[in-house]
């Protein structure tokens, strides 16, 4: 995988087995931050969570980008020493933290910008929304869901993924 934009950009990083975790795509993160730019204009001195770190490009992307704090959740061991490997590559230092998500998101959820994109079919969605108190959600989805409860500013769908860009 490569990064798409800002002072990382076209620096390669390792992914992760993909039995594992599912890569957002390079148009798909692309298309994150360019709507989300349009949202909230620059992203210096602002926040991001991903929840669901996975491979970790949606953090190193923010971080590429200009975003002065990124965090993310890794539940697997494994995945999270590659990431740990991309960020010293790149001369970061990584801010991913091992445990489950859902207890994790209960303790801190005050973030500018939450990134949330769950194992897919694996019925959280809810759960997660329902943990976050404030801020931009993005939530990354591969099937409709009623999203009535928050305000949906706007939703994209690139071929069967759906990214939906909320507040509450």
């Amino acid at each position: 995988m490569i990064i798409t934009a800002g002072s990382y950009k076209g620096r390669k990083i390792i992914a992760p087995d993909e039995k594992i975790t599912r890569p957002t795509l390079s148009k798909v993160r692309m298309g994150v931050f360019n709507t989300l730019y349009s949202i909230i204009g620059e992203f210096e001195g602002k926040s991001f969570l991903d929840v669901f770190a996975g491979s970790g490009i949606m953090g190193l992307e923010a971080l590429s980008r200009g975003f002065s704090l990124v965090k993310g959740y890794e539940k697997n061991p494994k995945i999270l020493k590659i990431k740990k490997k991309n960020y010293s590559n790149l001369n970061l230092k990584p801010n991913i933290i091992l445990g489950d998500s859902l207890k994790l998101l209960k303790k801190e959820s005050d973030f500018d910008i939450v990134y949330i994109d769950p194992p897919y079919k694996s019925g959280i969605y809810f759960d997660v929304l329902n943990l976050i108190n404030k801020g931009i959600i993005i939530l990354e989805h591969d099937e409709i869901l009623d999203l009535s409860k928050y305000n949906l500013i706007k939703q994209k769908n690139y071929g069967g993924k759906y990214v939906s860009f909320l507040e509450k």
